[in-house]
């Protein structure tokens, strides 16, 4: 079995029909998947495998194109496990288990689901196709720390990022992440930067559950609030647990976005608890005038303590390396 693949092929010359095509990899990919059976591997499962057994530093795993049918788990044991996609619109990895399927309850319902450390993705579809009518259905579920995500696509509709961990730090950037109810949920600290926020009907776009001793939940700065065409009441969030915190800065909001912009989840105890805020925003969803009086609106002070050295804790272990 390939170990490390050697870089002159990184360029394949690849003859079709009489003309030539160059296939170009990651530089410093270490493995190849592709579903039509060109890569080292046919499966990300498989690659995954040959990791638990051949892994002694960074892994690259290069994904080409294709539709890779996998319930994949990238558990504690792996670490370091960088996945690159071809294309975020066309690799794609998909599954469709849901909660009410043999009663597997919400949390085993992943399409991919990370608990090992220092994970990223890069130019891919995480999905779950259980349907609009399904209920909870995770696609991508996350619990590790020092995690990453860039330019991917997650899609699903009840709960499709499970961004979680009582000590999970996790960035997001230049992501779309797309459901219905509660559709980013769960107790890490994560940073959602200039990201899509697609509301597929009316609901809530996040249920965090952020630990007390947590100074920082989920943050959205520079994101573009969207909506369907069937979504016209769409809260910014509401607390799973008692001490929630969502704050959105100098995002874009649509008309999607509920005058309130905030819900208690039927528990008013919790409006002493949770902390919601916003800095900055913009569009028509972004009007403050109606907001909950117990949501906050930021003050210059206050918004510049959100950087990624403040949120993450002064990591010095772990860089995010993608500056705004």
């Amino acid at each position: 079995m390939k170990r490390n693949i050697d870089i002159l092929l990184f360029l394949l010359i690849l003859l079709a029909g009489g003309r030539m095509y160059a296939l170009e990899l990651p530089v410093d990919a270490h493995m190849v998947v592709a579903a039509d059976g060109s890569g080292e591997y046919s499966s990300i499962g498989e690659a995954l495998e040959a990791c638990l057994v051949l892994q002694d530093t960074a892994t690259v795993i290069y994904i080409k194109n294709g539709i890779y049918r996998e319930k994949i788990h990238i558990d504690s044991f792996l670490t370091h496990i960088r996945l690159v996609g071809e294309s975020a619109e066309k690799t794609i990895i998909s599954w469709g288990d849901y909660a009410k399927l043999n009663n597997m309850g919400t949390f085993r319902t992943y399409t991919m689901k990370i608990t090992g450390n220092d994970v990223s993705l890069e130019n891919l579809t995480v999905e779950n196709t259980a349907g609009f009518d399904a209920g909870q259905a995770v696609a991508l579920h996350v619990e590790g720390d020092r995690f990453k995500a860039v330019n991917c696509r997650i899609i699903g509709n009840q709960d499709t990022l499970y961004a979680t961990g009582d000590y999970s730090r996790q960035y997001y950037r230049d992501c779309l992440i797309e459901g219905t109810t509660d559709f980013i949920f769960g107790s890490a600290t994560a940073i959602f930067d200039y990201c899509t926020i697609y509301s597929k009907k009316n609901s809530y776009i996040t249920a965090a559950r952020t630990p007390k001793e947590h100074s920082y939940g989920y943050v959205f700065r520079y994101c573009e609030l969207t909506a369907s065409k069937d979504a016209d009441r769409v809260f910014l969030g509401r607390p799973w647990r008692d001490f929630a915190k969502v704050v959105y800065l100098y995002c874009q909001m649509g008309d999607h976005i509920v005058g309130e912009g905030w819900h208690n989840w039927s528990k008013p105890e919790r409006e002493k608890t949770a902390y919601y805020a916003e800095y900055k925003c913009t569009g028509p969803g972004s009007v403050t005038s109606q907001r909950v009086a117990w949501s906050h609106q930021l003050t210059k002070e206050e918004a510049s303590t959100y950087t990624n050295e403040h949120i993450f804790r002064s990591c010095s272990s772990w860089e995010v390396n993608i500056p705004l």
